[in-house]
């Protein structure tokens, strides 16, 4: 057979992603399926459902990863594909699920046209790619990579108070394989692209050329609570006035520099939350992203500055913990060609971009060749259960993932044993 003329079953794919979003429904087209939860259990439960139909070889490891492999003609590391499955609370039915269903999809096309692969082809998905309920985000792929230690990572605290171990426990998937892993061949992940420019420029498939760096920050406000009406102005130590000025002042961050930066405060809690008191205390997030690391640290420190002379102007104390902080990513240049060259072979519009997003390819480019693949989300919409792809864009997009996996399995690919 013509390995050029291969193509997946759209409407398998399509069927399946119906199936997955099924299990956590949200509002009439979104998915609630936070990390760890019942609903990410029986998500899981579906999906290695899937992968042991195919007979896949599949292996759980110590922070709830699952990976299904098929056997190639020489042993080795597999040819890797996938991304997560987990959702943010008003999440949609394609942010992360696409990848890991295309993944699937790839191998059982490969199955039924009997083709075999000189290396192993593997899918998986990793734990808490959100980090909604868990933080840092991307927190399965960090540990696959050993950026994060299993010890440390299984003693995180939820936002509603669990503990990422015990959650594990609890819904089965807290497995034997070890953390880190022995690195994939390479790694190449199918997603939406959570954003306006494909759309906006009219374009099928984006040829990522890698992943923007993201600072996630909580601050503390500390004031004091004092009456609404009988505390002067310039009395006052008021907590949330502070969190608010912290809120613009990311926002004129991002505006001033210009570029790709971006601030958003996403978070944000007063206590004790009355209507006629001074806040005693706030809570607020401040996420910050950009494709220049030295863009990102002049941002920081921006905020920075501002917080300091908050503090002493309103006689608050403001306490400050990192959430995540990583650095931006460049994708392998080898893998960006393969992705281009495909997308151009289907007779498919492509644009080379970077990622706003923070996705499971960033972790495993510290240890494979890595690349991503976009498809267009309708409007830009995304974490939102009107987030959108066209069939046609998705059911393409899953083709590229096919090809560019064959070409990697048939591709020396530097640095890696063939």
């Amino acid at each position: 057979m013509d390995l050029q003329s291969l193509r997946i079953n759209g409407d398998r794919l399509i069927q399946r992603i119906e199936d997955l979003a099924a299990i956590g429904p949200y509002e009439s087209t979104g998915s609630c399926r936070l990390a760890l939860t019942d609903e990410d259990r029986e998500g899981r439960d579906l999906v290695v459902t899937w992968m042991k139909d195919l007979g896949l070889e599949i292996s759980i490891d110590g922070i709830g990863n699952v990976i299904a492999t098929r056997p190639g003609n020489i042993n080795g590391p597999p040819t890797l594909t996938g991304s997560h499955i987990d959702t943010v609370a008003t999440g949609g039915r394609y942010d992360g699920n696409l990848g890991v269903l295309a993944g699937i999809e790839l191998i059982e096309t490969l199955i039924e046209n009997e083709i075999d692969t000189q290396h192993p082809v593997g899918v998986g998905f990793f734990t808490d790619e959100e980090g909604a309920r868990f933080p840092p985000d991307m927190l399965g792929s960090l540990v696959y990579v050993g950026g994060l230690s299993l010890e440390e990572a299984l003693e995180i605290e939820a936002i509603d108070g669990a503990i990422l171990g015990e959650e594990l426990t609890r819904i089965g998937y807290r497995g034997p394989a070890p953390c880190p892993a022995i690195p994939p061949r390479a790694f190449i992940e199918l997603h939406i692209e959570q954003g306006p420019l494909l759309e906006d420029e009219g374009k099928t498939i984006g040829v990522v050329t890698g992943v923007q760096g993201i600072s996630w920050t909580e601050y503390v406000v500390k004031g004091q609570s004092n009456h609404a009406g009988t505390t002067p102005m310039h009395l006052r130590h008021d907590a949330g006035y502070v969190a608010a000025r912290i809120a613009t002042e990311a926002r004129e961050v991002a505006t001033r520099m210009g570029g790709r930066q971006v601030a958003t405060v996403g978070r944000m809690n007063l206590h004790p939350d009355l209507v006629n008191v001074v806040a005693r205390e706030a809570r607020l997030t401040v996420d910050l992203r950009n494709t220049d690391e030295t863009l990102l640290v002049e941002a920081e420190n921006q905020i920075k500055e501002c917080v300091n002379s908050l503090e002493e102007s309103e006689g608050v104390t403001i306490e400050s913990r990192s959430l995540a902080r990583f650095e931006p990513v460049v994708f392998d240049q080898q893998v960006i060609e393969i992705v281009s060259e495909t997308a151009s072979d289907l007779g498919l519009s492509a644009t080379h971009m970077p990622s706003g997003a923070g996705h499971d390819a960033q972790m495993l480019a510290r240890v494979c060749p890595t690349g991503m693949i976009f498809v267009p989300s309708k409007d830009g919409i995304s974490h939102n259960p009107n987030e959108h792809t066209d069939r046609e864009d998705l059911v393409a997009g899953a083709n590229v993932l096919l090809q560019s996996v064959l070409a990697l399995d048939a591709a020396e690919l530097q640095g890696t044993e063939q």
